[in-house]
């Protein structure tokens, strides 16, 4: 079951979508980011998901297959909706709001140990998570929490920088037709 939405989600989606970065095809900063995640907490699986309307899709991931799950069963939409920075399960098996899911109820790599970091725009809108999960319980060192906030903030500039490029190239085709036409216009007089 879903956390309450918040008043703001269409927005929040509107944002999601203006990065363009749902289904785009694997990225090596984006991997190496998941990668380190997973090294610095030394747990076996990293995400970095972007929570849309009726599902969380994984831009990048270490020690998973898996390209989305659905809204429904998603730890980061909760981790999306708090008002903390970081949702952190200890263990969901002892979780009322986890205990049943069925990440954590499957026999094969259950969910037990969930920690994400929302990936908060600029303008205050949280479009997913860095997060990382154990199949044990355990919790983070404050070290591994700072660690993963720092890279949580890199992953929002990897983004903001996709969007400022493909601006840009809009801008360079602008401006290509432009001199073109110039150029023509200069050739006939």
């Amino acid at each position: 079951m879903l956390p309450k939405m918040l008043p703001i989600e269409d927005k929040r989606l509107k944002v999601l979508k203006s990065y363009k970065i749902l289904d785009t095809a694997s990225e090596k900063e984006y991997d190496d980011i998941a990668k380190l995640a997973a090294q610095i907490c030394d747990v076996p699986v990293a995400l970095i998901s972007f929570v849309d309307k009726n599902r969380q899709w994984f831009k990048a991931t270490e020690g998973v297959e898996l390209c989305e799950t659905p809204r429904d069963i998603s730890f980061c939409s909760y981790a999306i909706e708090q008002k903390n920075d970081i949702l952190e399960i200890q263990n969901a098996l002892f979780d009322d709001r986890f205990k049943n899911n069925p990440l954590v109820t499957s026999e094969d790599k259950p969910v037990i140990f969930y920690m994400g970091h929302k990936l908060i725009t600029k303008d205050g809108f949280s479009l997913g998570t860095l997060c990382v999960i154990d199949h044990k319980p355990r919790k983070l060192e404050q070290s591994q929490k700072d660690a993963l906030g720092i890279l949580a903030q890199q992953i929002v500039k990897l983004l903001e920088l996709r969007q400022k490029n493909r601006k840009l190239k809009k801008t360079e085709k602008k401006l290509k037709k432009s001199n073109e036409f110039l150029r023509d216009f200069a050739s006939t007089v």
